[in-house]
């Protein structure tokens, strides 16, 4: 109801009263025109000096953890607020794990944390939410619409609070032995008998040769003694810079569409080596031919070493889509000037065709510190020198 509507009807009966001599009809009018005066003026103030804030205590997590918010509503002026009404857009993969405290939203995937209260002049109340994060993916939270009005419930007035935040859910991390990791130090410089590549200045012994080993291997003074071609054995060591190589593309046909299972997968193996990499003094960088969040275009973060660049990395996974603009042969290709020279590349793929094999056998010439990790179906390919670990 709008007061100011019946202003006119209301000074007409109050005239009406004086020309009569009703009494009763001077004060009625008189009365509900002093009433709806100050529910007028009650509600274009209301909303005034009025604020809404979260405070998180994590803004980023892993699926299944949880976080804490604190939402404060302050009323700073003297005009008291009889009732106060806030309704912030929640996305339900952030939401608390009290799922009944969100109401329905026509938004798919979003709820309204709402609050009702009474606030006195200068008072503020706060409310406290246990969140637990769900799904990978960033998302947002508000903007915040607020409604309040006068005392008599009259009228009300709606205000929106442009105050919109991200929570980040990174991706879940892959047990470190599905991906050939060693327990003691996954991308150490110790012997392992499952490591990254070789080292060539550390020779330990020898062993009959193979077709897939380089000349360069060959010990010919061994092979002189024996009358047969030995090949050196070298160190196990793993190099101090990796590049995290993500393929997304999960159909040969991208009209297809994607598989969100493999998707994830190799999201989750990707997220797992950055993690081990920074956590174990690595420099790591990252390259996917797939999309940011609202952009077109494939993405490269250079190697980095400290915890914030692994924040960067980890958010970076979790926004990533599943939109690909460009072939992963292609995007490898343009992105190796980029990789600087000696580092080792972790190829994370859930297709194997044969151009991209013939690319890394041709890559291994050059880019000699190379692991495939294959996600989903096992390898139908192999590929000579190029060590293979499959994720199901």
């Amino acid at each position: 109801m709008n007061p100011i509507a019946w202003i006119p009807l209301l000074a007409l009966l109050f005239f009406m009263g004086i020309a009569l001599q009703a009494q009763w009809l001077i004060y009625f009018s008189a009365t509900v025109l002093l009433v709806f005066g100050a529910a007028h003026f009650w509600t274009i103030h209301a909303l005034d000096r009025v604020s809404y804030r979260r405070r998180f205590r994590y803004r980023r997590g892993f699926p299944g953890e949880e976080s804490h918010v604190s939402i404060e509503i302050s009323n700073q002026k003297i005009l008291p607020l009889s009732w106060i009404k806030t309704e912030d857009p929640w996305a339900l993969q952030v939401s608390p794990t009290d799922e009944a405290l969100l109401a329905p939203s026509p938004i798919e995937g979003e709820g309204w944390l709402v609050n009702v209260a009474n606030l006195r002049w200068f008072g503020k109340i706060n409310r406290h939410f246990t969140l637990r994060f769900g799904k990978r993916g960033i998302y947002s939270i508000g903007d915040t619409r607020l409604y309040s009005g006068d005392l008599f419930g009259i009228s009300q007035r709606e205000s929106v609070l442009s105050n919109r935040e991200f929570l980040t859910v990174f991706p879940a991390l892959l047990p470190y032995e599905m991906l050939g990791l060693q327990t003691e130090d996954p991308f150490g410089e110790t012997q392992a008998k499952n490591t990254l590549f070789e080292d060539p200045t550390r020779f330990i012994g020898i062993r009959p040769y193979h077709p897939e080993d380089g000349f360069r291997r060959i010990h010919w003074a061994a092979t002189a003694r024996s009358g047969q071609l030995q090949s050196k054995i070298l160190q196990p060591v793993s190099a101090r810079t990796l590049a995290v190589c993500l393929n997304l593309s999960t159909s040969e046909q991208f009209w297809l569409g994607y598989s969100s299972p493999l998707l994830e997968k190799m999201i989750s193996a990707a997220a797992t080596l950055c993690y081990y990499g920074i956590q174990h003094r690595y420099s790591v960088g990252l390259y996917a031919n797939g999309c940011l969040a609202n952009a077109d275009q494939p993405f490269r973060i250079q190697p980095g070493e400290t915890q914030q660049h692994l924040v960067h990395l980890l958010e970076a996974l979790a926004g990533i889509t599943p939109y690909i603009p460009q072939p992963f042969e292609a995007f490898l290709t343009e992105s190796l000037p980029h990789i600087p020279f000696g580092t080792t590349l972790l190829i994370i793929t859930a297709l194997l065709s044969d151009p991209l094999a013939e690319m890394l056998i041709r890559l291994r010439t050059i880019r000699r510190q190379m692991v495939l990790y294959k996600v989903g179906e096992a390898p139908h390919l192999t590929l000579p020198g190029i060590r293979t670990i499959h994720i199901p």
